[in-house]
């Protein structure tokens, strides 16, 4: 009960600071979010994307699972994902994952855990996508690293094969999609250089007209 109550009194320390810095500040909230980016990332806690990237309240829209996937089928993601750019017209929508993620750990143990094993199937995929390369690397927190690199920029893409970016893309709309991994061990976030903003620049497969 100790942890619980710390949480209301941090809350209340902190929504005065907020009210003695900016008076206006949660009246504005009550009234609307204008977010310009849309955060995709992993659930761990040790990952809070506002504090990241130093944005307030309002300033991120963001959906969180384990591992940072996108899956089509995935209602949750997609719904996020929608409302985002349609209704409250995201810039950018960037995916971030972050070296040392557990998830990804998981993914490539052949240890039974569960429910969860479902879930990981798709990082799994990852992997055997790109098992030649790697099954080269012989360290293994390296080889772990790698799978969150290409766990990002299979996600980016899955974001871009997406029909709601697409549309957005056919409207006109200014959209941008980025790939980005956090290191836990000094707090910097790195740029993988996926950046895509067009449909040019994914496969003919994936295009619709």
């Amino acid at each position: 009960m100790k942890v619980l109550q710390g949480c209301f009194d941090a809350n209340r320390a902190w929504s005065a600071r907020m009210r003695e810095r900016d008076p206006g500040f949660f009246e504005r909230l009550v009234h609307a979010q204008r977010p310009e980016l849309l955060w995709i990332g992993c659930s761990d806690s040790r990952l809070p994307p506002d504090q990241v990237v130093g944005r307030l309240p309002g300033e991120i829209f963001v959906h969180r699972n384990v591992g940072n996937v996108v899956v089509h089928t995935d209602l949750n993601c997609l719904s996020v994902l929608q409302y985002g750019i349609e209704v409250l017209k995201v810039k950018h929508v960037i995916v971030c994952g972050h070296y040392g993620c557990g998830g990804v750990d998981a993914a490539m143990s052949p240890e039974p855990l569960g429910l969860i094993d479902n879930w990981l199937r798709h990082i799994r995929d990852v992997y055997m996508a790109h098992r030649d390369e790697l099954e080269s690397i012989a360290d293994p927190a390296a080889r772990r690293d790698r799978l969150c690199e290409l766990n990002v920029a299979t996600q980016v893409a899955n974001v871009c094969h997406s029909t709601i970016v697409q549309d957005a893309w056919r409207r006109g709309q200014p959209l941008t999609v980025h790939g980005w991994l956090y290191e836990l061990a000094d707090g910097l976030l790195r740029d993988l250089d996926l950046v895509v903003e067009s449909a040019d620049q994914i496969p003919q497969a994936y295009r619709m007209r």
